[in-house]
């Protein structure tokens, strides 16, 4: 066979008398079934053998389709990656406390301390959007190409305006209300129209996690919408739980997270995170010395230790 790139020129001249030799030796080769494999040179050949995945990459590429001759992968794209309950251990001086949900069986479990709050900070936003698209639904109306931008500023850049300007339109309190009846959350509370003072424990931030991703908060037309917004979370508040996923299962996974350093000298970091069968809520409050990024890191950790895959 011709290698591609390569043409055969027509020529009258008469094949070398030895041309026969060299056509019987490919022949016994090709029946054999030969194959030459080359490898780099001074190291084996790497044919058949399975790769070392790359390292993590904002923008994983497009992975080649594998020889037919591979075993099965076992990377999480081809394996079940959970989050199942454990043993979790964190160094902090602070409060920590995390829920995690299983959407199929409806069961929580968490941290003994699942049930104590904290502030919400930006992690409510999530919510106050729902609410917002939610009630357009019911009064049948469609936001404007305007606002629909502006909540996606809302939830990707955590904008603080937005939240402001929406919040006394749903009724401030009365937005919170709804969303401790439509969730189904137990310790949850308002706090004096203050959007980011709302307090809620972390197994009913995997509640309203789970409320999020059913459709409940912010109904059948919307759910999709807000899901992707979520997806997208970017800058400064792309951290914590989804950290701790492999790029392709993090691409998937929803996310809004709330930090503010509070007059009572401490951080009031808070997680929140929809994956594919499980929310998880994770809740941190610290002195404000060690900096935002320890809650942050607090939240990844605890992901990290609860990460299991199921073939």
């Amino acid at each position: 066979m011709t290698a591609p790139g390569v043409h055969r020129a027509r020529s009258s001249r008469r094949p070398h008398p030895g041309w026969w030799v060299a056509l019987l030796a490919l022949t016994a080769m090709a029946v054999a079934g030969v194959i030459y494999v080359t490898g780099r040179p001074g190291s084996p050949s790497t044919a058949g053998r399975a790769q070392p995945s790359p390292g993590p990459s904002n923008s994983p590429s497009p992975s080649p389709t594998p020889p037919a001759t591979l075993a099965p992968s076992t990377s999480s794209t081809a394996a079940s990656l959970l989050l199942r309950p454990g043993p979790v251990h964190i160094d902090t001086p602070g409060f920590w406390s995390w829920a995690l949900f299983d959407q199929r069986s409806g069961k929580i479990d968490g941290s003994t301390n699942m049930a104590e709050t904290s502030t919400t900070a930006s992690m409510i936003k999530a919510w106050i959007a729902a609410d917002f698209l939610r009630r357009s639904t019911e009064r049948r109306q469609t936001p404007s190409s305007g606002r629909l931008a502006d909540i996606s500023t809302m939830i990707r850049d955590s904008n603080n305006v937005v939240a402001d300007e929406l919040f006394p339109q749903l009724g401030d309190d009365e937005s919170i209300k709804r969303m401790m009846s439509i969730c189904r959350l137990t310790d949850s509370a308002p706090y004096r129209d203050w959007w980011s003072n709302t307090t809620v424990s972390a197994r009913d931030t995997a509640r309203l996690a789970a409320c999020i991703a059913d459709g409940r908060a912010a109904g059948p037309q919307w759910t999709d919408w807000l899901l992707d917004e979520m997806r997208h979370v970017r800058g400064g508040g792309n951290f914590g739980i989804r950290l701790a996923l492999p790029d392709d299962v993090a691409a998937r996974t929803a996310i809004k997270n709330g930090w503010v350093e509070r007059s009572d000298g401490n951080w009031h970091v808070a997680c929140l995170a929809i994956g594919e069968g499980w929310t998880l809520g994770v809740l941190v409050r610290y002195p404000s010395r060690l900096g935002v990024g320890h809650g942050q890191t607090v939240c990844r950790l605890v992901a990290e230790q609860l990460v299991q895959t199921a073939p």
